[in-house]
């Protein structure tokens, strides 16, 4: 059975960073790889968006709003998945969604396209 456990979230300054990381099961190393994996977060009252996505060969993709601030990464061997925040703003206040789906020629930031979701961690900055 496939699963997706995301670390513990964590609350900060405004301006501060927090690493995130999702530990998934359920795949041996090869599938892991060939995943497109992402991170989701949703905020109180607002819909659930796109972060930052990676697939194979480590081609990742980022909303607009956190490109420069934000990386994600991967550790095929280890089946992990990260994701470095820095210059955290309180906009950046959400539960955060680690999530898994078929690589198609690219890693979309579309919710529809992916299969496999963790649980979701409390990211929370503070002015």
């Amino acid at each position: 059975q496939v699963q997706l456990v995301e670390s513990r979230g964590g609350s900060v300054q405004d301006g501060g960073s927090l690493r995130l990381s999702c530990a998934a099961s359920g795949y041996t190393s090869a599938t892991f790889t060939i995943q497109c994996m992402a991170w989701f977060r949703q905020a109180p009252g607002k819909e659930r968006e796109g972060v930052a996505a990676i697939g194979t060969g480590g081609s990742t993709n980022y909303a607009d709003s956190m490109k420069g601030r934000f990386t994600i990464s991967k550790d095929n061997a280890q089946k992990n998945l990260y994701l470095q925040m820095n210059s955290l703003k309180p906009e950046d206040t959400a539960m955060y969604y680690c999530a898994a789906g078929p690589w198609r020629s690219g890693c979309s930031l579309y919710a529809r396209d992916f299969t496999t979701w963790g649980r979701g961690t409390q990211v929370t900055v503070s002015s």
